[in-house]
């Protein structure tokens, strides 16, 4: 019977089937990418796993999304977040002590202009005023600052101290870039602590007398902060850490509205450092705030403090059999939060991309950040039995769960679109930029798009050379 049907089945009649199958795998084909698009998977997948796999008795061992944080974060992150503000890195190094050093020994120039035009900057903001005339050794640092040629800042940094012994600014200029050693900058800065304490006590005393005199006191502040938190610094690379941590809260302390210098996260370092995980927990409480912008130090150290109360029974393979505790699912959570913050981060901490000295700026959520934070973290997270496992095992699952297009955001602002543009300008030519993963097709959209195409070549073989193509249907069928 079957044969007797083929027989009668004319050419128009595969013509015609081949063109039909062409049309609807077409539609099929633009549903599943107009959903993707807007979606981020598969619908054909999406409805397998969500309706078909239970009926079968399949069941999804992924772990859940991480709804448990508010959704008042998300608001909160989304207000007016300007989309590449570049901030001063909170552990930049040294340039005389570190930077410079990088470049004697490999020949490579560490920092862009761009970067050092941006300290630049923050210099003439920091440590300069409008009554910067009073006093002619301000006046000399004011110009020193605007010098790109660092032996003409050296040169101006000694006409200042010339013109006046207790000049704080030129002892800085010179403990940042012409000290060669760690110890030689803190002798530098140990000056400029005693004069600028002393110029800070006189500004105080008569700031209130004029607006001028306010400006003064704010410029004073700013350098006795400055010099304090590298005195910090000193003392955490020399190896007095608990030395150090003092001073980092004592400055937090004492100067409690200069949040914005982010100096906690110089004091979660050190913390670390010390393994004194509970201390670094109540640093945590208090700046992993929704009213408080994020940076990679905070969400990759909670995520680091989550991971710890698991990592090291942590395995894989008994996690897909019984499923995701109840502390492992916090610390998956943690991970896939601070992935979306930052997604550069893991392939540092897992050494599957070589660091770079850090840049003096950084962008957040950028590969420069990303860079910062693992130079000064990975060996917290060595030291960590598992930790890195545990990260191994779960990171890449984050992209799997951020609404796409990737710019809509999840648990934080939209993912900047100019990042990659930006880190360029930060990085060295000779580091390759990382950029934000992408989302790979779906095997669906893969497969709807070989079906439409293999019919639509089927319809056109047909339409001619159709005696052919009866001929070759029929032996087809014949043989199936």
């Amino acid at each position: 019977t079957v044969t007797v049907f083929l027989s009668t089945l004319t050419p128009k009649f595969y013509f015609a089937l081949t063109v039909t199958s062409s049309f609807i795998s077409g539609l099929i084909f633009v549903f599943e990418w107009w959903h993707f698009r807007k979606y981020g998977t598969s619908f054909i997948e999406q409805v397998s796993v969500s309706h078909l796999r239970p009926l079968i008795g399949g069941a999804e061992n992924s772990p859940p999304a991480p709804a448990a944080f508010s959704a008042g974060e998300n608001e909160a992150s989304r207000q007016n977040m300007p989309e590449c503000k570049v901030w001063r890195n909170p552990l930049n190094l040294f340039r005389g002590a570190e930077y410079s050093r990088y470049m004697w020994v490999t020949g490579k120039e560490p920092l862009t202009y761009y970067d050092m035009n941006l300290s630049a900057q923050d210099h003439q903001t920091f440590f300069t005023c409008d009554t910067d005339a009073l006093r002619p050794s301000d006046t000399v640092m004011q110009k020193a600052w605007r010098e790109r040629n660092p032996q003409a800042r050296i040169k101006a940094a000694y006409q200042a101290l010339e013109l006046n012994n207790d000049c704080a600014t030129a002892y800085v200029l010179l403990a940042e870039e012409e000290a060669t050693t760690i110890v030689d900058a803190e002798k530098y800065f140990k000056q400029a602590l005693k004069a600028g304490e002393m110029i800070y006590r006189k500004s105080q005393n008569c700031h209130s007398q004029s607006p001028q005199h306010e400006a003064q006191l704010r410029r004073d502040t700013n350098v006795l902060v400055y010099v304090k938190r590298r005195l910090a610094m000193c003392a955490r690379k020399l190896g007095r850490i608990r030395e150090a941590v003092k001073m980092m809260r004592d400055l937090m302390k004492e100067f409690p509205l200069l949040s914005m210098l982010n100096i906690h996260e110089n004091l979660l370092e050190a913390l670390l450092e010390l393994q004194a995980y509970a201390d670094v927990q109540a640093v945590l409480a208090k700046y992993d705030d929704i009213s408080l912008p994020k940076s990679a130090a905070i969400c990759y150290t909670a995520a680091l403090l989550k991971a710890r109360a698991v990592s090291e029974r942590f395995s894989p393979e008994t996690a897909s059999k019984r499923g995701l505790s109840t502390a492992e699912i916090n610390a998956v959570e943690a991970i896939h939060r601070a992935v979306e913050f930052n997604p550069h981060v893991p392939k540092y901490l897992l050494e599957m991309k070589s660091l770079v000295l850090p840049p003096e700026h950084i962008l957040k959520r950028g590969d420069s950040e990303a860079v910062a934070y693992a130079f000064f973290h990975l060996q917290h997270w060595k030291r960590i039995e598992g930790a890195l496992n545990l990260l191994h095992c779960t990171w890449e699952g984050t992209f799997r769960m951020i609404p796409y297009p990737l710019e809509k955001g999840h648990l934080f602002y939209p993912y900047p679109s100019c990042t990659e543009t930006a880190d360029r300008e930060l990085l060295p030519t000779f580091h390759e930029v990382s950029v934000y993963p992408q989302k790979e097709l779906p095997f669906f959209i893969h497969f709807t798009a070989g079906l439409c195409s293999f019919s639509a070549m089927l319809a056109l073989l047909t339409h001619q050379f159709p005696e052919l193509m009866v001929i070759f249907a029929k032996a087809v069928s014949t043989v199936y």
